[in-house]
């Protein structure tokens, strides 16, 4: 049987990027898959998520959905389970940046980072908590919540003070949801990405921040998203069945050196 065959998961900003090459590994590997983003349309351009998904055979829908929104996030989960009987993976990946330092912040700016990044989580994770509750075990787990981190939740992002500092409440949020609901079989872990080669605009494919990153990373290439995917796949999956709490690096071995 499929890694993932009769699972369903939601994942957040899963149009573009790293939660788009998420939805396809977990499609693929016999999941249901419900796209949750505001877009439907990829940055990198092509089909859509579900577009690939359905063409390949799998089963997904998209739901525009505003994670900062805890109504947006009600409708979401009970849309899933409306279609699909219950939720068993859900990937908290949607976040944003600003590129800007703690002077250059406007509190506008610090208030939509936060509201995206932590508060987003919160509520996604908070919702699929409330639903799995009311779930089954499968092989003793009602549920899992995989948290997108970043080693920036660890060691600074240079010029990004809203975006680290949202990332390192993401690392704590996993340890504390993980340990508060151990006796409930949710799991909850996170992945912590170095620096992977997406189509976001902005400083994130700056040439100077690219060779910046490739002399930081001690393995001879940067990350692509397919890599984080297979980190969410192992999370996702009966593979792992005593971790949680962890905040796994995928990261070529930036936190190492």
């Amino acid at each position: 049987m499929p890694l993932l065959a009769d699972k369903t998961a939601i994942v957040t900003g899963g149009s573009s990027g790293i939660g788009r090459a998420i939805a396809l590994k977990f499609a693929a590997k016999g999941a249901n898959v419900v796209i949750a983003d505001t877009v439907e349309q990829p940055i990198e351009g092509g089909d859509s998520t579900v577009e690939l998904i359905h063409s390949a055979g799998g089963d997904a829908v998209y739901i525009r959905t505003d994670i900062s929104d805890w109504s947006a996030v009600d409708a979401l989960v009970g849309a899933t389970v409306a279609q699909f009987g219950r939720l068993d993976v859900l990937v908290n990946n949607a976040a944003i940046y600003t590129s800007t330092n703690l002077i250059e912040t406007t509190p506008e700016q610090w208030s939509r980072v936060i509201s995206v990044n932590l508060t987003g989580f919160f509520c996604c994770s908070k919702r699929a908590v409330m639903q799995m509750l009311i779930q089954s075990p499968v092989n003793e787990v009602r549920g899992r919540i995989i948290n997108i981190s970043s080693q920036h939740g660890m060691v600074a992002c240079p010029g990004d003070f809203p975006y680290s500092v949202s990332k390192g409440g993401i690392v704590q949020m996993t340890r504390q949801i993980a340990v508060d609901h151990a006796d409930d079989l949710i799991v909850c872990n996170a992945i912590a990405p170095g620096k992977i080669i997406t189509g976001k605009p902005g400083v994130a494919n700056d040439p100077d921040a690219l060779d910046y990153s490739r002399h930081r990373t001690p393995w001879p290439r940067l990350g692509t998203p397919n890599d984080v995917a297979g980190a969410a796949l192992f999370l996702a999956s009966d593979m792992a069945s005593y971790v949680t709490g962890i905040n796994l690096m995928v990261d070529g071995g930036w936190m190492a050196g």
